[in-house]
């Protein structure tokens, strides 16, 4: 296996994540954070729960107050090994006895609390009925930033991602395409991942021909046939940090119109990139985007937002869409990935991963963005 060593985050790095959550809490007229397994906990505190069950796991954060983590007594023995254990007070609580008063007991009779996404509604309704005085909040509509701004190790472990998702396209743009189904090209796509370096495979898009006109088309029995436009996205997490790219290949000689269409991707994305500068607003990239894809004509075929913002998930804020305002600062890693989506025919799209610089934008995905002849 190819790639390098994960970046060890020591248990200082796990504080100073956890006193900037509770910071940006009280910022946001928030009493606290409430943390549930996933991957707000895994990178505040390094901690992965062995299985995700009912029993209450939940961090507690609150400015001026030490960081708590509420864990399953079996649990603990795990918890104590998390890289950031160090920086945190364990409190276990054992089968038999009710984990949401010992939670209710940081927290106060009542107050606004930020609560991960993902909590169950088993735990959350619980912990109102243990505090009726109390109200709650999603983190990513609390505090939708506050994972995306890296620093610089992150940095090193998105690029390094993104090396690797490069690499990857370089293999498969050199297998043979033309006679095979789509879901054999996919398995090549997770097995050169996994080769180059990705514990994680998240999705592997081979969408054929009149398939490509679907975005999120997932990888079935069509055979690839020659004439064929194929639009390859792919991307998972390498040493626990995301990458995404998309790629627009063609079995055989493309038409004047295949040519054209990708053509039109290829600088609406460029002009997506060029928007890139701290201050300006996540929209302004869609804008650029789209208003090339529209001047061209096909301004109802670009059917989705331009980009996602991506780290210890595929997918996460900020959002590169019309209406969001959230200034970009330097630190912000998100995908430019505008497309056009004939139905019936064939769709284009072209992604990198890129973050904010300090005067402008740097791509994390390097391979060709003209379009790629594979047989």
């Amino acid at each position: 296996m190819t790639g390098s060593t994960a970046a060890s985050f020591t248990a200082d790095d796990y504080r100073a994540r956890m006193e900037r959550a509770a910071r940006a809490a009280a910022e946001a007229s928030l009493a606290g954070l409430l943390v549930a397994p996933g991957p707000d906990l895994v990178w505040l505190t390094g901690y992965t729960p062995p299985a995700v069950t009912e029993r209450l796991t939940l961090l507690v954060l609150a400015a001026g107050q030490d960081p708590v983590l509420v864990v399953p007594a079996l649990e603990a023995p795990d918890a104590h090994r998390a890289a950031g254990a160090a920086a945190l007070t364990l409190r276990d609580w054992a089968d038999g006895k009710d984990p949401y008063a010992a939670t209710a007991a940081l927290l106060g009779a009542s107050g606004r609390f930020g609560i991960s996404d993902n909590a169950w509604a088993l735990h959350l309704l619980a912990l109102q009925q243990a505090l009726p005085g109390s109200s709650y909040a999603s983190l990513t509509a609390a505090l939708p930033m506050l994972r995306a701004v890296k620093d610089a190790a992150e940095l090193d472990l998105m690029a390094a991602a993104g090396a690797a998702a490069d690499a990857t396209f370089e293999e498969i743009r050199n297998v043979p395409f033309a006679g095979r189904r789509e879901s054999e090209v996919a398995a090549d796509l997770d097995r050169l991942l996994r080769l180059h370096g990705h514990e994680q495979v998240d999705f592997t898009i081979v969408a054929s021909g009149p398939n490509g006109a679907n975005p999120h088309h997932e990888a079935g029995d069509r055979v690839i046939v020659r004439g064929d436009m194929v639009v390859l996205d792919f991307g998972g997490l390498r040493d626990g940090y995301g990458s995404d790219t998309s790629r627009t290949v063609h079995v055989g000689e493309p038409t004047d119109e295949e040519r054209r269409v990708h053509a039109i991707v290829r600088e609406a994305q460029e002009a997506g990139f060029r928007a890139v500068r701290p201050g300006a607003a996540c929209q302004d990239v869609d804008r650029a985007a789209r208003r090339v894809i529209a001047d061209a004509g096909y301004g109802e075929y670009f059917i989705h937002r331009t980009g996602h913002g991506i780290g210890v998930t595929t997918h996460e804020p900020p959002y590169m869409i019309e209406g969001e305002e959230q200034p970009l600062v330097p630190g912000m890693c998100f995908s430019v990935e505008p497309g056009i989506y004939l139905p019936g025919r064939f769709g284009v799209r072209i992604e990198d991963i890129v973050t904010v610089t300090e005067d402008g934008g740097r791509r994390l995905n390097a391979t060709t963005r003209e379009l790629v002849i594979v047989e």
